[in-house]
């Protein structure tokens, strides 16, 4: 749309300062916030100019991009690969990479990860390792996407680097970037790492946004979210812009008008409100012998109507068909739907572009060079209007038509390209019931794309939202219905797990479990063993999530028999692992049976061979960490730790490394419980520098940080260190909400108060806070060993408040849950036990206080003699504060 640019000169100024404070590699960001058609796209282009013009800025760039609306969750990093492009090309690149960007600017490479690759050092092996991982992962069901969330994470901050490298390289750069609302996700990841890097480096950057359509909820509304909470943390500041004050109205006016009367300017001010696309429109409609009058309908969709009026029946027609295919459209399309000529509806658009509606636009990239005519709709705001000038039910055929239409735009029956594939993708969503099952096969294999091919597992994720919303719309009798549901719903499980709550819904309102439910059913109608297996598998990790670990052990259970009757061997490997890693939280010796029949199954079946299979060699590293920390937990000390050396060592050498901060963590637990204190705080410092690397919030990275403050917390000199971090581990632990870590943290949170050296004024009022949250937790999720933990430290808190009473009730529940269930992951029998003593002996109940401490004894003796070393067998007896306390040594 032809603008004259006035006013905004605070905004002006505003983006002038961010622009200057670059010249001191100070940088910062800003949002513009407005509804549609204030001038928020002038605006940008008004600072693109002036900065190229002021002798002060002459060093400062204005690289630009815009994130396009209308297909979907979008090209993933979009708008980031539009910036880089430039930053890249305006500074001396390496050979092969300069004839890569000459390529690009040519349009002969579409791929995003390959353009990152190509800009960003070290990119391509984690995008290769991911996809490998990935792709091989949705052929069987069993996608380790929680192990693979943290590299999506890192590519970002790749990415981020690459920026900033970037525009040091090529001297201080403002990025601004149009209609953040429609923004994907990949790319506001890498906006948030960038703008937390931006204090300290040369680089601005500016964000558009229009608000009309937060309220609906939807992306836009995520995005707001995401713009709130930079702004919350003091990254970015947000600007509103409003109308156009009576003194710019009359400055426009002057400019396009200059004769104009005074009294039009002032009464075009007081009707528009200063709104500037009412203030441009009216201003188009002005004639010298119309004088001061305007004529203002009370909405934009009254003066698109005016214009529409002074056209043909036919010729509107065409363009709500045109609206239909979107902003920007192609004539041959738009023919195509119409059943038309090709060279009859370019002529005839031709002639409306005279209208002020639409004007020639270059065409998109996948549009190939035919010959066809290019259009786009002036402003987004009219583009709507007209657009919503059809009933329900033809929007619908319409839909279908431009589906179709672009559907034939790869006649050769080749793959089109992404961009053309989301565009397709959004007609047929939008298509109606006819539409239903090429709607849910487009989003699927969309879905399949951005997971394999760019790791953009949130782009994923709306897609497979979109899919199995399309395939409950297809008719039961449809033959494939059931398998495509299942298909989509593994991987939305998969791509949601890492971020699974326990209340069920961790993704668009999806309930997990009915999702799961009905995947199941799907499956027992296909009669098919392997999907039974994989869904099954799946329904015991929903029930985890929503019902707790009782339920999900029964399915977990049907798992392996279901695998067993199978004779898959692979099935039967993975369903054993993962029945064995999650019943050891209920019965330690029932999971360590399970975990050592798998892997005696890995070592003697030969079919189980192929350790390329990224499946079974993920399944293979969780099943041998869990073997040894199981073992570690059951009082084996020695053995567990010759085999999580053994494991970690291997795991640190492998490419994808996904398990390795799990594999420290355990043999961190081994070292601490041996009195290795260096060795265990080494070993987890490791751990945390592999994960800061890797970027992002992790539920691991929270437990290592917890077990690193329970090093520290016990040294005077480091006591506050050890508080600080363990604050940070629980705000990082909330965050990620992994449903087995956040007892055990909570716990180590109130175990790390009550330790202290210099705890807290109020540290056993916070501790006894946080153990009771437990106990009510544990209750509803089975999570017993937690409750245990749990109960024991909260009989110390009571007792060291003086209420001895409530103390002997907690210790003596955790005893009788302990003698119930036996020993139990990340507890122990022998500290529970010393516990339960303690209150005993203070409540006078002495011989049942001597019983249980020499239970205690026997079980850190028997520990003793597990561990062959005789110089670890020592400090196991003589470092450990509990042990010396339990021997009576101190």
């Amino acid at each position: 749309m032809r603008t004259e640019f006035v006013d905004r000169v605070e905004h002006l100024a505003e983006l002038r300062r961010l622009a200057a404070g670059l010249l001191s590699d100070c940088g910062g960001a800003v949002v513009l916030d407005s509804l549609a058609g204030m001038g928020k796209t002038s605006l940008l282009r008004a600072f693109a100019r002036a900065t190229e013009t002021d002798p002060e800025l002459g060093v400062v760039r204005v690289v630009s991009a815009r994130c396009h609306p209308g297909i979907g969750p979008g090209l993933a990093y979009g708008p980031v690969v539009d910036l880089m492009l430039p930053l890249a090309q305006s500074v001396k690149q390496p050979g092969p990479l300069r004839q890569f960007l000459g390529f690009t600017r040519r349009g002969l490479v579409k791929s995003a990860p390959e353009l990152l690759s190509a800009m960003v050092p070290g990119l391509g092996p984690a995008f290769t390792i991911g996809q490998e991982v990935a792709q091989a992962s949705l052929a069987t069901g069993s996608m380790p996407f929680d192990s693979l969330q943290p590299f999506q994470q890192g590519v970002a901050l790749q990415i981020t680097e690459a920026v900033l490298d970037l525009a040091r390289s090529s001297g201080p750069v403002v990025l601004t970037i149009d209609d953040v609302q429609h923004m994907d996700p990949s790319s506001m990841l890498v906006i948030d790492r960038l703008l937390r890097h931006l204090a300290e480096a040369p680089v601005g950057l500016v964000l558009s946004h229009t608000t009309d359509g937060v309220r609906g909820g939807g992306h836009a509304a995520v995005v707001e979210e995401m713009l709130q909470r930079w702004a919350d943390d003091g990254v970015l500041a947000r600007r509103p812009l409003s109308g156009l004050p009576a003194d710019a109205i009359h400055e426009l006016v002057r400019r396009v008008h200059p004769a104009a009367p005074l009294a039009f300017s002032e009464k075009l001010a007081r009707l528009t409100d200063g709104h500037a696309i009412f203030v441009r429109l009216c201003l188009d409609e002005w004639r010298q012998d119309a004088g001061d009058e305007i004529e203002l309908p009370p909405s934009l969709s009254r003066v698109v109507e005016a214009r529409l009026r002074f056209l043909s029946d036919e010729d509107r027609e065409l363009l709500v068909v045109a609206a239909t295919h979107g902003a920007v459209f192609l004539s041959r399309v738009v023919a195509s739907v119409l059943d038309a000529r090709d060279s009859d509806v370019m002529e005839r658009l031709r002639r409306i572009s005279g209208t002020g509606l639409i004007e020639l636009a270059a065409p998109p990239g996948w549009a190939g060079a035919e010959a066809a005519d290019c259009y786009r709709f002036q402003h987004g705001a009219l583009w709507r209007v007209v657009y919503e000038m059809q009933s329900p039910g033809q929007s619908r055929t319409r839909h279908a038509g431009v589906a179709r239409a672009l559907a034939a735009e790869q006649p050769d029956g080749g793959t089109p390209p992404l961009p053309l594939l989301l565009e397709i993708a959004s007609h047929l969503r939008r298509g109606g019931p006819g539409c239903l099952a090429a709607s849910a096969e487009a989003h699927y294999a969309l879905a399949r794309s951005a997971a394999t091919e760019g790791l953009s597992f949130a782009e994923a994720e709306r897609h497979c939202e979109e899919a199995i919303r399309a395939i409950q719309g297809v008719p039961a009798a449809d033959p494939t219905r059931d398998r495509m549901l299942i298909q989509a719903t593994e991987l939305l499980l998969s791509l949601t797990e890492v971020r699974w709550r326990g209340n069920g819904t961790p993704t668009g309102g999806v309930d997990i479990d009915a999702l799961a439910a009905e995947a199941e059913a799907a499956a027992a109608r296909c009669a098919s063993p392997e999907l039974r297996i994989r869904t099954a598998l799946m329904r015991g990790k929903t029930l985890m999530a929503t019902q707790g670990l009782v339920p999900s052990l029964v399915k977990l259970r049907e798992t392996v028999d279901l695998a067993e009757a199978h004779g898959d061997p692979v099935a039967l490997f993975v369903a054993r692992v993962e029945y064995g890693r999650q019943v050891s939280k209920r019965r330690l010796s029932d999971g360590l049976a399970q975990l050592r029949e798998a892997e005696r199954l890995y070592v003697t079946d030969p079919r189980l061979g192929d350790r390329d299979d990224p499946v079974l060699r993920h399944a293979r590293n969780l099943g041998e960490i869990q073997l040894g920390i199981s073992l570690f937990d059951s009082g084996h000390l020695g053995e567990a730790l010759e085999r999580l050396r053994r494991g970690t060592e291997r795991l640190a050498g492998e490419s994808l490394q996904a398990e390795l901060p799990i594999a420290l963590n355990y043999l961190a637990q081994v070292y601490a419980a041996l009195g290795e204190e260096a060795e265990a705080e080494e070993v987890l410092r490791t751990a945390l520098d592999f994960e800061a690397e890797r970027g992002g919030d992790s539920g691991w990275h929270a437990y290592n940080t917890a077990l690193l403050a329970q090093l520290l917390v016990r040294h005077p000199a480091r006591s506050a260190e050890g508080i600080r971090l363990m604050e940070e581990a629980w705000a990082e632990t909330e965050r990620t909400g992994l449903a087995n870590l956040v007892p055990i943290v909570r716990n180590l949170y109130a175990q790390v108060l009550l330790d202290a050296a210099a705890p807290p004024a109020d540290a056993r009022a916070r501790a006894a806070c946080l153990l009771v949250d437990t106990i009510l937790e544990t209750r509803r999720s089975g999570m017993v060993r937690s409750e245990i933990a749990a109960l024991s430290l909260r009989s110390r808190v009571l007792l060291e408040q003086g209420d001895l009473g409530e103390a002997e009730v907690s210790a003596r529940e955790a005893q009788r849950l302990l003698n119930e269930v036996g020993a139990m992951p990340a507890l122990r029998t022998e500290e529970v036990l010393h516990q339960v003593a303690v209150v005993l002996g203070a409540a006078g109940n002495h011989d049942e206080a001597r019983t249980l401490l020499a239970r205690a004894r026997a079980e850190t003796l028997r520990k003793a003699e597990s561990i062959t070393i005789d110089r670890l067998r020592e400090r196991f007896l003589r470092n450990v504060p509990l042990n010396r306390a339990i021997l009576g040594t101190e």
